[in-house]
C-alpha cells in the first residue's frame, strides 16, 4: 500500500523531532542521568530513516532485492530491542523518582523487578503454541514467531510503563516530585505512547487489519509523545532540593520500615534464667536496645 502525503509528512516530521530531540538531550547531558532512554534515542534517530529508506525502495519494486522482507526484518528488530529498553527506561525513572528515599529505593527495585519477570513471562506464554512450530519457520521464514515475539514484550512494556505513570501521578506530592520535573516528563510521554498502543490494538483486533486511519492516529501519538519530550528538554528544570518531611510523615514512615525490612539488625543473645524473672529481664534487654537505637539516631541528628 503506497504512503499517503499525509502520512509522508508526519514521518518527515517525527524523523525532524527525534533528531532535535536527541540532540538536545546529549547537549544538556541528560544521558547522563538516564541512559537507557539515550540509548533509546539513539536507535530511533539512527534507525528511523534507514527503514524509511528501505520502505520505499520496496515501494519502487526493482527486480532482484527484496526491500520488503529487509524491511519487515529490520522494523520487528528495532521494535524487539526497543521493547527490551523501555523495562531499563521505566527501571531507571522508577529509579529516579525514589532516590531520595533509599529504603522505599532498595525494597522497591525488588518488587519493580519481579513485577517485570512476571509480566514478560505471562505476555511470552500468552503466544499460540502453534508458533513455536517448525512449520512457520519454514513457510514463513519465522516471522510469525518473530511478530508475536516482538507483540508480546512491548505488551508487558506498556503495562508497566502505564502503572509506572499511574505510580508518579498518585504519588507525585509524598515523593515531592514536580511535574516540571524530566523523570515525569519521560513517563507522561512513554505513558501516552502505551495507551495509543492499548487502544489501537483493540480498535485493529476489531474492525480487522490496520488502516490508514488508524495508522496516522498512530502516528499521530508518537508525535505528540515526542514534542512533549521535547518541551521538557527546553523548559528549565526545577532545582533538586533536599527532601525535608517531619517525621510523622507517612512516606517517612514507609521509607524506615521498608529500610527495617532489608536490615538484620543487632543480634541479642538472651539466657533464660532459673526463677521467675524473666519477663523482667528480658525487658531489661529491649529497653536497653532501644536506648541505644535512640542514641544513635540523636548523633547522627
Amino acid at each position: 500500500m503506497p504512503i499517503s502525503d499525509a502520512m509522508l509528512t508526519m514521518c518527515g516530521a517525527e524523523f525532524l523531532l527525534w533528531a532535535a530531540l536527541g540532540l538536545l538531550f546529549w547537549r544538556k547531558a541528560l544521558h547522563r542521568r538516564f541512559p537507557a532512554t539515550g540509548i533509546y534515542l539513539a536507535l530511533h534517530v539512527v534507525s528511523f530513516p534507514l527503514l524509511l529508506w528501505v520502505l520505499f525502495e520496496s515501494q519502487r519494486g526493482l527486480p532482484g532485492v527484496n526491500y520488503l522482507a529487509y524491511y519487515t526484518y529490520g522494523y520487528f528488530a528495532v521494535y524487539i530491542v526497543s521493547a527490551i529498553l523501555l523495562f531499563f527506561i521505566c527501571a531507571e525513572v522508577f529509579h529516579a523518582a525514589l532516590a531520595p528515599f533509599p529504603g522505599l529505593f532498595k525494597f522497591g527495585t525488588v518488587l519493580f523487578r519481579w513485577a517485570a519477570l512476571i509480566s514478560i513471562v505471562v505476555s511470552l506464554t500468552s503466544i499460540s503454541t502453534k508458533q513455536w512450530g517448525l512449520s512457520v519457520a519454514v513457510t514463513h521464514g519465522g516471522i510469525d514467531l518473530i511478530e508475536s515475539v516482538a507483540y508480546a514484550l512491548m505488551h508487558s512494556a506498556s503495562i508497566l510503563e502505564l502503572c509506572l505513570l499511574a505510580f508518579l501521578c498518585l504519588g507525585m506530592n509524598a515523593l515531592r516530585l514536580s511535574a516540571r520535573s524530566m523523570v515525569f516528563g519521560i513517563a507522561l510521554g512513554f505513558g501516552l505512547m502505551a495507551a495509543s498502543d492499548f487502544i489501537l490494538s483493540s480498535l485493529i483486533s476489531a474492525s480487522g487489519p490496520q488502516t490508514a486511519m488508524v495508522q496516522l492516529a498512530e502516528e499521530s501519538m508518537i508525535l505528540v509523545a515526542l514534542v512533549i519530550w521535547l518541551t521538557y528538554c527546553l523548559l528549565p528544570e526545577p532545582e533538586s532540593k533536599p527532601v525535608v518531611m517531619p517525621v510523622t510523615s507517612r512516606i517517612y514512615r514507609w521509607n524506615e520500615i521498608a529500610s527495617a525490612l532489608g536490615h538484620t539488625g543487632t543480634q541479642v543473645a538472651v539466657q533464660q534464667p532459673a526463677n521467675s524473672f524473666f519477663l523482667t529481664d528480658v525487658e531489661k534487654v529491649v529497653e536497653k536496645v532501644l536506648n541505644r537505637n535512640l542514641q544513635g539516631h540523636e548523633s547522627e541528628s
